[in-house]
């Protein structure tokens, strides 16, 4: 029972929400109706006479119509919404993405643990939710989370998160995105109370992201304002996609989450995509090492270029 369960989950844990939903009403139609076949099949047999026979048999079938009637109206309004939530949230535009490392501060240090095995490194998986895309331009963290990786497993007892006051508004179009409003952020603390505990969080631990050039250009516009330097090195699970998967169609977070067997539990939530991020990039090394690229992060990082 416990093995047909396990399969379930695999193949379902991919499926989209409008799937899983018609799925659950195809099955309670079926339910639905064999239910009301086999009372019906009971009554008939016990029916006094033809004639009530074939009144009962009306009803019955009456009352299947008028079932099969309410459940195809429910699920059909019931996937109709969403639909239009799925589409809400495709017409938002997607963060920039990079595909190589002109930036010069990342990654730094590189050399001082390039020959040591990826699986003996710790790693602290994060991401951030923002008002915008555009940290040059005035927008700015609104949520921050990580999780350390050790030793081969994502230690979900080890984690950050915080939201954070951004001293302004949030606009609506990204409350869509990621569903953080004003009044969640009102006694949140400000950038730069928060990002000193999330440097301390990290310590000398690797940073891994997707997308990490973005994420990062906020900490690093943040550096001269809470004193501290994100000097760490950082590897990016976009570019390790790209050089795994060069001909994939995309490179999104939920692309690649999808190719991996990996189910994101509260996406566009800064903590649930940090785990679905560190999730990925364990499957990840996996598929490295059988390359022989994941045996050491310089042989990874050249193997990128």
């Amino acid at each position: 029972m416990g093995i047909a369960v396990s399969g379930f989950q695999n193949i379902t844990k991919s499926w989209s929400t409008r799937r899983i939903a018609a799925v659950a009403f195809l099955l309670a139609g079926l339910v639905g109706l064999t239910v009301l076949i086999a009372i019906g099949w009971r009554a008939l047999g016990a029916a006094a006479s033809p004639e009530s026979a074939r009144t009962l048999l009306g009803h019955i079938a009456a009352g299947a119509v008028t079932f099969i009637t309410l459940l195809a109206g429910i699920g059909v309004a019931l996937d109709r919404a969403l639909a239009a939530r799925a589409y809400d949230r495709r017409d938002l535009p997607a963060r920039p993405e990079y595909y190589d490392y002109a930036t010069p501060e990342l990654p730094l240090h590189m050399e001082e643990i390039s020959g040591r095995p990826l699986a003996a490194l710790t790693f602290t998986v994060f991401d951030t939710e923002t008002t915008g895309l555009r940290p040059s331009q005035g927008d700015e963290i609104i949520s921050i989370a990580g999780v350390r990786v050790r030793g081969g497993k994502v230690c979900r007892e080890t984690v950050f998160e915080c939201l954070v006051n951004p001293g302004f508004a949030v606009p609506k179009p990204s409350i869509r995105f990621h569903g953080i409003t004003d009044d969640m952020l009102e006694d949140a603390p400000p950038v730069a109370d928060v990002l000193p505990k999330f440097h301390e969080f990290v310590g000398d631990t690797i940073l891994v992201a997707h997308n990490a050039a973005f994420d990062m250009r906020f900490l690093k516009l943040k550096e001269h304002a809470i004193g501290k330097t994100f000097d760490q090195v950082v590897l990016d699970t976009l570019l390790f996609s790209v050089f795994l998967d060069r001909d994939a169609d995309a490179h999104t977070l939920d692309a690649i989450a999808a190719r991996s067997g990996v189910a994101i539990e509260g996406r566009h939530t800064a903590l649930g995509d940090a785990l679905a991020t560190a999730e990925i990039f364990l499957h990840m090394l996996n598929r490295l090492e059988d390359r022989g690229s994941g045996r050491s992060i310089g042989r990874s990082a050249s193997a990128m270029r």
